[in-house]
């Protein structure tokens, strides 16, 4: 599945590329993610996602396949599998930042592909929780980019696994609310006009 999503850092866009490919720095944005090891190209890591009662360890690294400088574009390759289970994910992300007012555009294109219990959730709301976490990471980004850098080298505290039902609880609300909120008029017209009936 494709998914897009794009954000703005209040940074010039050379700082902002910068600090993307400055890996330890921002490690402690992404959700639920522990990055073990890192030699330039190759990130080695862990990635905790929570489904329900189950919280599932993802080991597994990312490559950068591309890198431009000039164009401030790059194409990272993930993937990853189960330490507990059969399932895997894998990921195309391609990164581009562009100049934008007073600081800086990303978008973001995964292409992803998961197996096991993630992929429960389907398409549409994969791509919801995607945004909400991409949202997440973009605030932590921007946060990190504009504090001071003696800030940033307290210890990090050990990531909390990504809560998908909980992260996906307020599209799946998003998108029955409308629905459940024209059957309960429904049902409180009939019941008024049952009472209506009965007084007569």
């Amino acid at each position: 599945m494709e998914l897009q999503h794009e954000f703005t850092v209040p940074v010039p866009v050379d700082d902002a590329w910068r600090a993307l490919l400055d890996i330890e720095r921002i490690a402690p944005c992404l959700p639920g993610a522990s990055v073990t090891d890192y030699d330039g190209k190759t990130v080695t890591g862990s990635v905790r996602v929570k489904v329900g009662p189950v919280t599932l360890t993802y080991q597994g690294t990312a490559v950068f396949e591309e890198r431009d400088d000039q164009e401030h574009r790059m194409v990272l390759l993930a993937s990853g599998r189960e330490t507990r289970g059969q399932g895997t994910a894998r990921a195309t992300v391609t990164g581009t930042l562009t100049a934008h007012e007073d600081g800086t555009a990303v978008t973001v294109r995964t292409d992803l592909s998961v197996t096991g219990r993630p992929a429960q959730f389907g398409r549409g709301l994969l791509s919801d929780v995607g945004g909400r976490l991409v949202s997440q990471f973009a605030d932590c980004l921007a946060e990190r980019l504009t504090e001071p850098e003696q800030e940033q080298e307290q210890e990090p505290e050990p990531p909390a696994p990504i809560d998908l039902t909980r992260t996906a609880a307020l599209p799946v609300a998003r998108r029955i609310g409308p629905p459940l909120a024209a059957a309960a008029l429904v049902i409180l017209a009939w019941r008024w006009k049952r009472a209506a009936r009965r007084r007569r």
